[in-house]
């Protein structure tokens, strides 16, 4: 479960940006579908991510975040003593919309196409 407690508290103050930004980039990437938006890549690395919030609104009891995520992936061999793959991280970038409730501070995410 994603709670974003101190984001929900943050909204409409100027702090409220880095605020999303430090508690999101501290969540654990298991909580995020980052699998599902590598596009250069097969596989998450465990390389910290970086969250860039891109709009926020406030909606039927929801606050609704889109965040510009920048993560790396690799492009997995068969780990092979002659695999000629190279274990190169790859930049990847995927759009996730948080929907915030604002009553338990309780979110959800969800890859958008972007």
């Amino acid at each position: 479960m994603i709670r974003l407690s101190q984001t929900l508290n943050a909204w409409n103050t100027p702090m409220f940006r880095e605020t999303f930004k430090h508690e999101i980039e501290s969540l654990d990437p298991g909580l995020l579908p980052l699998q599902e938006g590598l596009s250069r890549s097969s596989h998450v690395t465990a390389t910290p991510f970086r969250a860039v919030p891109l709009a926020a609104d406030r909606e039927d009891g929801q606050l609704r975040i889109k965040t510009g995520i920048f993560y790396t992936g690799i492009i997995a061999g068969c780990s092979c003593a002659d695999d000629p793959t190279p274990i190169d991280e790859q930049t990847e970038y995927c759009v996730l919309e948080f929907a915030v409730d604002t009553t338990t501070g309780v979110a959800s995410v969800q890859l958008t196409e972007e």
